[in-house]
Formats: C-alpha cells, structure tokens, sequence
C-alpha cells in the first residue's frame, strides 16, 4: 500500500487543561497513584518538561511517533531544573492528553494505537503558580491489513513497465511498439476479472479472458502483443463476485512518439489528429479535465440582450426604494419562452442606494448605460456593512435521498464524465443529480489534514471528513453506465468512501439573471488609514470598514452573468458567486482602489464559491485574493485571460481542498499550495487545478491523492509556505511543463470551447 504520510498535518483545538486522557478528555489517574506509591509534588524549581525516546534523547516540538494499529508505546517524561539538571518525572504528579481517539494514553504514559489517523500528545505538570507543558508531540497511527474487507475488492493493484511511472499525478506514457503494462491484483475475494482494452475510447483492441480470483492471492493480467498504435488506451476491468453484483476497475496508459508532440507544446496536453487535444493521463486515468462547460448556458453561448420593460432617473436623495420598485414591477411580469421578464434600466448619473437591493425572480436584467463616470452609479451610501445587490435566494438543490445509486466502479478519475453505478433504470436522460464523492476519515488521514502543525506560536484546526457534491445533468445512459455533462474534478475513490448519484430538485434556484453596464462606489472615511498587511505591514492606505462590502451576489442562480461592470472602494468583493450558483459568466468588468484592513476575510475581488463558473477579461487593483476560489468548491471553474496588479496576496483556491479550477492566461501572483495552519488551518488549499500560460509568479504543490499542472508559465517559481525550518515534511511540486516559455495552444479553455462546440462557441464568448 502506498502511504503517503509526509504530507500530514497538525492539531486544531487542544484539549482543555485538566487531567484527560484520550477519548473525549476523560480524567486520568496517576500511574503512582495505581500502585499505592504515594505521589511527589514537582520541584519547585523546575523550569520545562519533555519527552523522551528510548536513548534518552528528547522530542523536540513536532516530533513523531509512528505505530501499527494495536501496538502500544511507553513515553517518558523528563524535566530540568533551574541548575539545567535533568530530573526523572515518572512519579510526579501529571496529566496526559491526546487530540483523537486514534491513539490513547493511560495514567502511567503507555500509549495504545487503536486505529489509523494521528493524534498530539501532550503532558502537564504544575509547580507552584507554574504550569509547564511539553512540546507537541504526534503519534502517526498504521494498518498494514486495513483495505483488506472484502468490500475494497483488492488490497493491493501494481501496474508494471519498464518506461511508464505508474503513480497518481505523473504521466503514464509509454512509446509505440513497447510491450503493454503488465497488471497485478491482491485479491480480497473469490470470483473472477475479465477485461478489454480499448483504445481512444472505442476501439477494443485486446482482451483478457475470464480469470478466476482468490482471496489472499495475486493474480496477474498480462496482454500479448505491444502497442503498435499511438494514443490513448484503457484496460477496463469487470470484477465478479461471489454474492455481491459486479465491479469495475480501469488501467490507464498513453502511447505516443515524442517526436511526434509539436516544438513548443505540453508533453501531457498537445494537439493531435485532426487538431484535438491529446491528454495524457496517469495510469487511474488522471488527466487535465474539459473546463469549456464553464459559464453561461454551460459556456460558448453569447450573453442575451434583454428588452427594457422599467426605466429609472436619479433622484434626490437615497434611490433605493425607487430602483427596487421598479424591479419589483418587472418581477411581476410574465416569463418569456427563454425565462425573460425584462430589463430595468438605470440611465446615466448617480443613483443613492442606502440599503440593498434584491432580484428575487428569474429573468431580470439590472442595466446602466455605462460603466466609466459618465455612464450610470450605483453609491452606496452611508456607514452599513452590506452587499449592494443580492440576486436569488440562498437555497440550492434539494436531495431526493431515496433516488440513491451507489457508485459501482472501484475508482471514477478526475476528468471522468462516465462512470457505472449499481442500479441505472430509474434515471433519465435530462436528469438533474448530484454526484456525491464521498472523503472519509482515513482519506482525510491520507492527505495529512488531520495532522496539520499548530501555527507557531498558536492553534490550527484539523480536518473532518466531508464530501463534493457535483451538480450535473445525465446526458446519457446506456445499461448502469451513467454519461453526465461536464466532468467530475475529483476521484472517486472506494477506500476513501466511494460515491453515489442522487437526483434533486431545485425549484427555488432563479434563471436568466444578470447585471451590466453600471459603475459602483461606496462611501469610506478617508481618515481611517492604516498599514497592517496580514502579518506584515505595507505603505499607509484607506482602511474604513464601516461600508458597502460587495456589488454583486449570486445565490441559487442558474445561468447569470454579469459584464461591463466596474467597482471602486468596496471592502469584500465586486462580485461574489454563492455556494448554490452554477452556470454564471462574469466578463469585461474591473475593481479598482478596494478599502479594507489587508486581513483574513476582505479583499477577495471575483470570489468563487460555485461551480461551473467563468470570469473572463477582469483587470483588479489592490485585492488581497483578486481571484479566489473557496473551500470545497467544486469545479470546473475558469478565470480566463485576466490581470491583477498591485495586489496584497495571491490569487489561489484559498482553504480546504477545492478542486477543478483553472487559471488561462491569467497575469498576476498565483498559489496553489499547502497552506498548513495558516488561518485556521485552510492545509491544501486545491486540488486538479491547471494554470496554463499565466504570467507572474506562481507556487504550484502536489496534494495527495490528485495533482496539479503548471504549463506555460512564465515568472518566478516561488516555494510553498512548507516544507520550511518549522515543517520540514517534504511537499512534492505540481506537474511542471515548459516552464518559463508559454505553449502553442494559446488558451486551453477556447481550444476546448472549440473542440466541444465548435469555432462559433468562442466567438460567442467574444
């Protein structure tokens, strides 16, 4: 099994100061205590307190102890006094405290591994009004025979040749004419596997007869024959079991000359026949997914001009009742055949707007005759945090739980569009479903989140399991295999809790929205001046809070858009797409001169927190996250051929493992990174994103368990915030490719447009 630990991270809220033991900070007795030794009293000179190894050499702050499932551990503990002399604390009173129930600790310090995960262990010691505390030490908990239930099918898969690397995130390449890779399976059942090997995607050019399995042994699959024919091949195996219906499992390799990949090209994503995009993968199928799904209408489709139904002059005074009168006005209209209701047309000057405005109903259309200071305000006036313009409601879809179909394939890769499930025959193609992946506890573990340092100095919340919810349509089904519109951005994994479909509705998410050709500014104290910039500090600058914070805000919205939009002296953000926002375009639009404290929680200027989403041709000034995607979002989501500048930090997936989002030629600072403790512990920030000829400087990590691409960039390659002096655990860097010189296909997002929908799909998005 290959583990991947160096990658883990440190404890979040520590237990209170009490005499607790592991498991929900149950009291522990002293180990003196227990054998009627009557218990001493520290000395009252003492001045630390440590742990110590079995060579009597102390743990320094973060030190690790690695153990197997049942295996239990003495710790030691050991102090000095003011004279530096090393004192022996093993019958002095103390108290010992774990962070989980993955390890526990009795009152005589042996430790007990109880099940796979990390814990932080620390012990206590008063001493007269002192109150010493040992360093962070962490206990990594193993199990060699975990994935070996039969519900995992195999407890271990190696996929064997000569030339390919066959690890998640690195690309399995082979030359023509090689032998086929040669595939081992530790089996957890008695059944048996057969298998086809397909070649870009159709042809089946060879085949595995059925073979039986049995449990505890290894079975290997080997192909006559080499692979005379370059491109891309899959050995798709179906797995029958004794009791239980079938299985699947699928291999990945691609077969291609290098000379045969353009000068000037990616090596993993390069033009092939007929000017397609090849994409190598690596060998779970792994690859740079289709982002061109992203946008309006599900992208390529022009942004609509809406007749104008309601007209509005500035007024004297707040306008606010009067603009939202007239939307309101509209609201009660009739839909068209495309959801349209109409326009409410604000003409040139400034409008006054108090308080917030509200679209409720889909179809409407908010219009300025301008963006520049000549064309049409929106002033948000006096001293209240608040947004400017909500747009739907907060709900998102609703889940119809019994429509549950689990997910029948051992591993579904990012960038999949088709996968098979258990039971297919009460879905329709046109069905709208949530794809759940589902992340346990151990995968968790596996990424190292439930094992993230204390910030120095502090805290850092570790990890829980949580799942990503795809919102897709079926587009077909044939059998139990389910085909959906745009790709899923993260593997679907059955050792980390597989996956399942759901059908939903959403009757309350509003359509056909959008906000165009408008100017905003917000009131600010001038006087409030500042220069803290996070941890740092920068050049005095306008630091009133008491403001409007943000223009725009999606929430259960389908199909919105907002262009030619420009914003100044806002403290969040000029738009802001919600959780339960899909399907949204943001384009031609700038934020210039935001007012704020440079801290956590502002500045994020074009703020992502929905999927499927597209901002195209935006120019940010003074952000501290100009293009910000946040935790758990759920991609694809593109920001395409854009520019931030005098910004305050980077532009990034910021906390908690968003996955899908690409950056195409975008120019600024960009970080995709393991961001450890910072915040309160955000550790890996995104996983599966690309940026591809960007511009500036970039920090681009591997997670664990997926990858990041980096192609065509050109700028400073700038080092993660780990490894450092502080957390030296080795972090591997994304899958960098012509670094320092842009590739020939100038936007991957366009050449996917183009390859999906055809030439007039981008000129659409013109």
């Amino acid at each position: 099994m290959n583990r991947v630990r160096k990658f883990s991270l440190s404890l979040a809220v520590l237990l209170l100061f009490a005499e607790i033991v592991p498991f929900g900070n149950h009291p522990a007795t002293d180990a003196a205590a227990n054998d009627g030794i009557t218990e001493q009293a520290a000395p009252s000179d003492l001045k630390r307190i440590y742990f110590v190894d079995e060579e009597g050499k102390e743990y320094g702050t973060n030190g690790e102890i690695r153990l197997n499932k049942g295996d239990l551990k003495s710790l030691s503990l050991k102090g000095r006094i003011e004279s530096d002399e090393e004192v022996d604390l093993s019958s002095i009173t103390k108290t010992y405290t774990t962070s989980t129930s993955d390890v526990s600790i009795d009152s005589a310090g042996v430790l007990t591994a109880n099940q796979v995960g990390a814990s932080l262990i620390y012990a206590e010691v008063k001493t007269g009004s002192a109150h010493l505390k040992t360093n962070d030490l962490w206990v990594d908990v193993d199990d060699p025979n975990e994935f070996s239930a039969e519900e995992y099918v195999f407890s271990n898969v190696s996929v064997t040749h000569s030339r390919m690397v066959a690890k998640i995130g690195h690309p399995a390449l082979i030359e023509p004419g090689d032998f086929y890779p040669e595939v081992a399976l530790l089996s957890n059942i008695n059944g048996r596997v057969s298998g086809e090997l397909i070649l870009d995607g159709a042809s089946v050019v060879g085949q595995i007869p059925a073979t039986s399995l049995q449990k505890g042994d290894t079975t290997k699959l080997s192909l006559p024959g080499k692979a005379s024919k370059q491109g891309v091949y899959e050995l798709r195996l179906t797995i029958e079991r004794e009791g239980a219906g079938p299985v699947y499992d699928s291999y990945y390799f691609t077969a291609w000359n290098q000379k045969d990949i353009s000068k000037g090209e990616s090596e993993i994503a390069f033009l092939g026949k007929k000017n397609k995009m090849v994409y190598v993968s690596d060998y779970k199928g792994n690859k740079i997914m289709d982002f061109s799904n992203a946008g309006y209408k599900g992208g390529g489709v022009k942004l609509p001009d809406i007749p104008v139904q309601e007209v509005v002059e500035p007024g004297d005074g707040d306008d606010t009742a009067r603009i939202q009168a007239a939307i309101d006005r509209v609201e009660q209209l009739p839909a068209n055949e495309q959801g349209f209701r109409g326009a409410v047309l604000l003409k040139r000057g400034k409008f006054e707007v108090s308080g917030t405005l509200y679209i409720r109903a889909g179809g409407i259309v908010l219009r300025g005759e301008g963006d520049d200071e000549r064309g049409t305000v929106i002033h948000g006036t006096g001293t209240t945090k608040r947004n400017l313009l909500m747009i739907g409601a907060s709900t998102g879809p609703k889940i119809e739980s019994a429509t549950r179909a689990d997910i029948a394939d051992l591993y579904v890769p990012s960038s999949a569009r088709t996968f098979r499930v258990t039971d297919a025959s009460t879905y329709r193609v046109g069905d709208q479903i949530i794809v759940r992946r589902a992340g346990n506890d151990r995968w968790i573990h596996e990424i190292g989140m439930d094992y993230i340092y204390n910030r120095p100095g502090g805290g850092a919340t570790q990890w829980s399991a949580f799942n990503l919810d795809f919102d897709r349509v079926i587009t077909a089904i044939e059998g139990n295999e389910v085909t959906v519109d745009a790709p899923i951005s993260n593997a679907i994994d059955r050792k980390w809790g597989g996956g399942a479909i759901y059908k939903y509705s959403d009757a309350e998410r509003i359509e056909q929205v959008g906000v165009e050709h408008i100017r905003v500014d917000s009131d600010f104290d001038k006087s409030i001046i500042e220069t803290v910039m996070d941890n740092e500090t920068t050049a005095p600058y306008y630091a009133d809070e008491n403001h409007a914070e943000r223009f725009v805000v999606f929430g259960g919205v389908k199909n919105g858009w907002v262009r030619n939009v420009t914003g100044y002296h806002l403290s969040y953000s000029l738009v802001q797409v919600s959780r339960n926002a899909k399907w949204i375009t943001i384009q031609d639009s700038k934020m210039y001169d935001m007012v704020s404290i440079v801290t956590g929680g502002r500045r994020y200027a074009f703020h992502f927190m929905g999927q499927l989403n597209l901002a195209q041709r935006i120019y940010t000034e003074t952000a501290r996250h100009a293009f910000v995607v946040d935790s758990r979002v759920m991609g694809p989501n593109v920001f395409l051929d854009s520019e931030s500048t005098k910004d305050y930090n980077t532009s990034e997936p910021h906390h908690r493992w968003s996955v899908g989002g690409l950056f195409d030629s975008v120019k600024g600072l960009i970080s995709i990174r393991d961001r450890a403790w910072l915040g309160s512990g955000h550790g890996w920030s995104g996983a599966n994103y690309v940026t591809w000829n960007t511009e500036g400087e970039l920090t681009s990590q591997q997670p664990p368990t997926a990858q990041n691409y980096a192609i065509g960039h050109i700028g400073p390659k700038v080092p993660g915030l780990v490894p450092s002096t502080y957390d030296p655990r080795p972090r591997a860097d994304a899958y960098w490719d012509n670094e320092g010189k842009h590739v020939k296909v100038d936007s991957l997002y366009k050449q996917q447009l183009e390859e999906r929908l055809g030439k007039q799909a981008v000129k659409n998005i013109k």
